[in-house]
């Protein structure tokens, strides 16, 4: 008597894809940062500080200026997962989030899976090298948020 057939599990992406994918993300952040930038240098120099005077380093201004740019950074990041499993920087390489079941994750753990992926990014990407000793391939925010990162097959012509 046969077993009935499991469900093939979709392909992992790999550490190296992830990471390509990440980079090409880095520059849409980038621009997102600079606008946030321009508006809170404009204010600055609205609120009667000389064209010559940058906002000062470890100021209250620049660590809310900090926070604002990383909250756009999670917000593209989660909307974009949201909206279709993928970032900008994930189409080239067809890698999409996914929640542990194949499902569509849910914001609660989109938002952990950035803060982690965060953490990681932090402690030198100790997280997303994780994956290359992990017997499943997955990074730490992987695992906290239950979502995995999967490749997609190419399109047939």
């Amino acid at each position: 008597m046969e077993s009935p057939a499991l469900p093939q599990e979709k392909p992992r992406a790999l550490i190296g894809w992830r990471l390509l994918a990440l980079l090409y993300d880095l520059w849409p952040v980038l621009a997102v940062w600079m606008l946030i930038s321009a508006g809170f240098t404009l204010g600055y120099l609205l609120a009667g500080h000389g064209a010559r005077e940058n906002i000062p380093p470890y100021s209250p201004l620049q660590v809310a200026l900090w926070l604002i740019c990383w909250g756009a950074t999670g917000l593209y990041a989660v909307l974009s997962w949201r909206r279709g499993g993928q970032t900008l920087g994930m189409r080239p390489w067809r890698l999409k989030v996914v929640a542990a079941n194949g499902g569509a994750p849910s914001v609660r753990a989109l938002w952990k899976r950035f803060a982690v992926a965060t953490l990681s990014l932090l402690l030198g990407g100790l997280g997303f090298w994780w994956a290359w000793v992990d017997r499943r391939r997955l990074t730490w925010h992987d695992r906290a948020s239950g979502t995995r990162v999967i490749r997609l097959p190419k399109k047939k012509a």
